[in-house]
């Protein structure tokens, strides 16, 4: 992102590997946005009420609650309008990606990911723009 196309913004990611949390912090710092990550569903819930985060990057394998029930928690919580909820998971099947949108995410992305394909879906809003 350069000076001036997009504002940063405020990125919660949910995963249960702490290393997965690590690379996508330092992936979405080096792109200018503030970045929260934790590794369990209450940890998500600890953080959200206070961070407000602009977009969810959300594991569904979580140990705690399956990132599908996390992401209808999140959608009563907030609404439709935000925070955009992207899946960022293992579970790639075309049935899990169904269950994703039923759950309330914008997105499903699989992994292993592109990270210029993650970087592309957060531009968008970054812009200031809604899916």
């Amino acid at each position: 992102m350069t000076e001036g196309d997009a504002l940063p913004l405020r990125v919660l990611i949910v995963d249960d590997d702490s290393d997965a949390v690590l690379a996508l912090t330092l992936l979405l710092q080096t792109e200018g946005h503030e970045v929260k990550g934790v590794c369990t569903a209450a940890a998500a819930w600890n953080v959200i009420r206070k961070f407000d985060p602009d977009v969810v990057l959300l594991d569904i394998g979580l140990p705690d609650k399956s990132g599908y029930e996390l992401a209808r928690e999140f959608r009563r919580w907030y609404g439709v309008v935000r925070p955009a909820i992207i899946a960022v998971t293992g579970w790639n099947r075309a049935s899990d990606k169904i269950l994703s949108q039923l759950a309330g995410c914008d997105h499903h992305v699989g992994k292993p990911y592109d990270p210029q394909l993650l970087l592309g879906m957060l531009a968008p809003l970054a812009a200031g723009l809604r899916y």
